[in-house]
């Protein structure tokens, strides 16, 4: 009988996140959209530079996976997280946030000497978020840190396409996935940014395999990773790879296959400030709803609904209070 209903593998970071200008992204060099991965020096010249802009997110344990993984427990799932955190002060702060969440994770993380990572959210007018992330220690994730008594008493298994860029992550993301396939625990990997998909691409096509149960990715990302030019022509490469799959389209909604037939769910309206974080709550809130046995159009809608209410808000996740009321709409 499972434990956990979701058990996750991905970073760890604690995330700073402010608002700025087109104008500050072209003058400080920073590529608008995506995620960079950037050395210590290079974060603090960054966070010097944008010294008195308004920070809108108090510090908070993020890293995409564990936004996911925490936002399910806040909706009523079971969850483990593995990751790798210093012993330091955002460290211990970190795993002490996930334990406030209800978030389970091995207990051997967080003994190690290093730095834990952090990850620079800039947020622009048209509420589009570009990370500039140091991985610190979370860079050296590796097959140490699964659990796999939690991975067996698991419902799922929910990998991060961002582990691509880790020459130990890497190993650790494919390991899971062959684990969960021999204790017969459904597996989902997302793409995680259309920046990862571009650079590393091989990696990432050797990470996901050619038959994960779930693939989550947005339109660029799909379009990237199928080396396609439209969706149709994605939609039906991504058959190939994934028994089931979504593609987010931001304000247009989600397409979803479930294996058997194509639907489309729509994004209730609402006025953007921050995308940060959408993608993460969107795919907490659907492998939330599949974990409890609701179907992919159900499990949609609530995804929606829930990364709706992330980006009309600053911060990439929603305080726990406001969880459970998406699930009465």
């Amino acid at each position: 009988m499972p434990i956990y209903d979701i058990y996750g593998l991905g970073a760890a970071l604690v995330d700073t996140e402010i608002t700025v200008s087109d104008a500050d992204l072209t003058r400080f060099g920073v590529e608008k959209g995506v995620m960079t991965l950037v050395d210590e020096p290079r974060q603090h010249e960054l966070l010097r530079h944008l010294e008195g802009h308004l920070c809108h997110a108090s510090r908070a344990s993020g890293g995409s996976a564990a936004n996911s993984i925490i936002a399910a427990q806040c909706f009523g799932a079971s969850t483990f997280y593995s990751c790798k955190v210093a012993d330091d002060d955002n460290g211990r702060f970190y795993l002490a946030d996930l334990a406030n969440a209800g978030v389970s994770f091995p207990p051997s993380i967080g003994r190690t000497e290093g730095i834990t990572g952090k990850c620079l959210v800039m947020i622009t007018p048209d509420a589009e978020r570009t990370m500039n992330t140091f991985l610190g220690i979370s860079a050296t994730l590796s097959t140490d840190e699964i659990d796999e008594a939690a991975l067996k008493a698991s419902k799922y298994v929910y990998i991060e396409g961002y582990l691509v860029t880790s020459p130990t992550g890497r190993p650790a993301a494919v390991r899971l996935r062959e684990l969960a396939r021999q204790h017969q625990v459904k597996t989902a990997i997302s793409l995680s940014d259309p920046a990862i998909v571009e650079y590393f691409y091989d990696d990432l096509r050797t990470m996901v395999g050619n038959d994960v149960d779930l693939l989550f990715c947005n339109r660029a990302e799909a379009l990237r990773f199928t080396r396609s030019d439209n969706l149709t022509d994605a939609i039906a490469a991504l058959r190939d790879v994934a028994k089931t799959f979504v593609i987010t389209l931001g304000s247009e909604g989600a397409i979803l296959f479930d294996g058997h037939q194509q639907l489309t769910v729509e994004t209730p309206q609402v006025d953007a400030v921050d995308t940060n974080g959408a993608g993460d709550m969107f795919a907490g809130a659907f492998l939330y709803g599949l974990t409890q046995g609701w179907d992919y159009a159900a499990a949609g809608a609530l995804a929606v609904r829930a990364a709706a209410q992330v980006v009309s808000q600053f911060g990439p996740r929603l305080r726990p209070e406001q969880h459970r009321p998406l699930l009465d709409d």
